[in-house]
């Protein structure tokens, strides 16, 4: 068992801050308006123990102290917040408008990047005190801005992948056939805690024709000998994301079921070879999905080939067509082409790579190989 990283610190989270501040500023905005979620929490480390309709809100900008609004009864869990040393509480009490309490914060012309799950009913709120604003979804504004991880990130990112390669590795000595996937997927869940997760995200279970869909979870479906299982599994780990996936076959499998596991083993190598700096995110797409279409699987293969992972396990940047933003040292994404091929089986092969200064590194490395279980 691998040992707890170092906490970060008010320092850690005072950088962070600064660096979305200038970010907001170098994109022409105002600032950056941050409710409860993964970006206030990898920017000040507070996430209060209830999201609820009362407001709480980040305000950053450029050449101004970052400023967390929070409504009086919930102000001393925010104090004690890792980031609060760096910024300033303002709070509020119930019976008060919230809003007539943020304004003063704002340039009242001002057009800010918004955390995406940030309530309409505040913005609209902000913009009746403040018509003059104008706001825009930090995706769609700042997209990078948590896609580069530092060192202290990377170690809690390689310790999730290690985790749930040892989940892997002994999901391998549980019987398969004759249970049902749900089944299945409860191992996974209590292995990937057993192994240091405090949360699960998912555990995909895919068996036979079911293996065919890549988002399905995992049902009632009676796991059979010859069957192909599409395992995809991740969670939280120190707070940071695992998320890998590897196919296995029940018994021997058929020739074929062999032949497009290998297809899609061959691409996720090629695409992970193919990581370096200064590459597109679409590159690597494009280099899993030139393999896979070569061997005639080309329709069958209907997803991105990878999404970006740290506080979340999905987010920016996505290993996708059109994205053609370069790849640079610290990104962190998975790699994951597949091939599905309806009411018979799926295939898909998934690894956490980060972007190192001279090409990739795995944070999954389990065998790839197709895994016989029974």
């Amino acid at each position: 068992m691998t040992s707890t990283p170092a906490p970060f610190t008010a320092g850690d989270y005072q950088a962070r801050m600064e660096r979305a501040a200038r970010a907001a500023a170098d994109a022409g905005l105002a600032g950056v308006l941050v409710a409860p979620g993964p970006d206030l929490v990898w920017l000040t480390g507070y996430a209060p123990t209830a999201i609820t309709e009362r407001l709480t809100l980040l305000v950053l900008a450029a050449g101004q102290d970052p400023v967390l609004v929070v409504p009086t009864l919930e102000a001393p869990d925010a104090e004690k917040a890792a980031g609060a040393p760096a910024l300033t509480l303002r709070d509020w009490t119930d019976g008060k408008d919230p809003y007539a309490a943020t304004a003063p914060l704002l340039d009242a012309a001002g057009r800010f990047g918004v955390s995406d799950n940030a309530w309409a009913m505040h913005l609209l709120g902000l913009q009746g005190r403040l018509p003059g604003t104008s706001y825009v979804s930090l995706t769609e504004a700042l997209p990078m801005l948590r896609a580069v991880k530092d060192a202290a990130e990377l170690e809690r990112l390689a310790a999730a992948g290690a985790a749930a390669d040892d989940t892997y590795e002994k999901i391998l000595d549980v019987p398969f056939a004759g249970r049902r996937e749900s089944d299945v997927a409860g191992d996974l869940a209590d292995l990937l805690r057993q192994f240091g997760h405090s949360q699960v995200d998912f555990t995909v279970v895919g068996s036979g024709p079911n293996g065919a869909n890549p988002h399905h979870e995992a049902g009632e479906r009676v796991i059979e000998h010859g069957d192909m299982v599409v395992l995809d599994f991740g969670g939280l780990k120190h707070g940071y994301g695992s998320d890998t996936s590897r196919t296995v076959h029940v018994g021997e499998p058929a020739a074929e079921e062999q032949r497009v596991h290998d297809v899609v083993r061959e691409a996720q190598e090629a695409a992970f070879l193919a990581v370096r700096p200064g590459i597109a995110c679409q590159d690597v797409d494009r280099v899993a999905r030139a393999h896979i279409t070569e061997a005639g699987y080309g329709d069958r293969f209907i997803h991105r080939t990878g999404h970006g992972i740290g506080v979340t396990t999905h987010e920016p940047p996505y290993m996708v067509e059109g994205e053609e933003r370069p790849l640079v040292p610290g990104m962190c994404f998975s790699v994951e082409p597949g091939v599905y091929l309806p009411g018979r089986f799926g295939v898909r092969i998934e690894d956490i790579v980060t972007v190192t200064e001279d090409g990739g590194r795995r944070f999954n490395n389990t065998r790839r190989e197709l895994a016989v279980v029974h």
